[in-house]
């Protein structure tokens, strides 16, 4: 007996170059896989953070952080795919524009971009102690603003910016902008920078969805369920079973897969949206 087609429409990006913030690991390494499987030609960047041992945070965690992007990179290329990476401190004024300069040296212009990159820290207005799940809170402060600004809000402006800039530079026709948020409208507590910044992410690519549509540029978010990057534990996994509007754990190449779809050409009328994943 044959099996059933798939109802799901294949993606080809071949012809097309991507750059993905953050994909040294977890989500944006998987989005990274998933779009050279496709055909793209892909610029990972990444950044090595050494966090300190935090007990309610797996070591798993700590070193996935702390690697660089060859693992990823190799990865694909052995699958047949084509891709560099570049570390890149994505605070720093002059990053966006270089690594739109090195995408378009190896590759051509760049037409999809994945901000996907986080200066996470978990910061709280309550006293300092531990989250519910047994990590470290710091008090909100100058330096945990700033960090999770600088990467999430500030550098998605930056980076969408000189996206935009170089699309008309090209005259390109097609392009493709997706974000990752978390949080929500009523704030996010005990991660209280993060979700602040996450919000700003999502606005500037609301903006971006409304002024480039008439570039042939789509620009969505997407709100992933808790993801299993390394930082899952029992008692994460017992909080989402636990909670009423938590259904699943996934893994980064389930995400990987959404973020496939939008920025292929059959989403081309999906747009100016903040897709939450359950």
């Amino acid at each position: 007996m044959s099996s059933s087609p798939s109802l799901l429409p294949s993606v080809d990006l071949s012809g097309h170059v991507a750059l993905v913030t953050g994909a040294n690991h977890g989500i944006g390494a998987a989005v990274a896989r998933r779009l050279a499987a496709c055909g793209a030609s892909v610029l990972l960047t990444y950044l090595r953070i050494d966090d300190e041992p935090d007990p309610g945070i797996p070591d798993a965690y700590r070193r996935n952080r702390a690697r660089d992007a060859d693992d990823v990179v190799q990865a694909i290329t052995d699958a047949g795919g084509t891709a560099v990476a570049v570390e890149a401190d994505l605070a720093a004024d002059e990053t966006p524009g270089m690594l739109f300069d090195v995408a378009e040296e190896a590759f051509g212009p760049v037409d999809i971009l994945i901000n996907n990159a986080s200066g996470w820290v978990a910061d709280t207005f309550a006293v300092d102690g531990r989250d519910r799940l047994g990590r470290i809170l710091r008090r909100v402060s100058a330096a945990t603003v700033d960090r999770q600004f600088a990467v999430d809000a500030r550098a998605t402006a930056l980076l969408i910016s000189e996206f935009a800039s170089r699309h008309v530079r090209h005259d390109l026709k097609w392009g493709r902008i997706v974000g990752f948020t978390s949080g929500g409208p009523l704030g996010f507590p005990e991660e209280v920078s993060y979700g602040a910044a996450k919000a700003a992410l999502e606005n500037y690519t609301m903006s971006a969805a409304f002024e480039l549509a008439d570039r042939g540029i789509t620009a969505n978010v997407v709100y992933p369920p808790v993801t299993d990057t390394g930082w899952v534990t029992d008692q994460v996994r017992r909080a989402v079973a636990d909670h009423p509007t938590l259904i699943h754990i996934a893994q980064p190449d389930d995400v990987a897969e959404v973020v496939a779809f939008l920025v292929s050409d059959q989403a081309r009328l999906v747009t100016a949206n903040i897709i939450h994943l359950r």
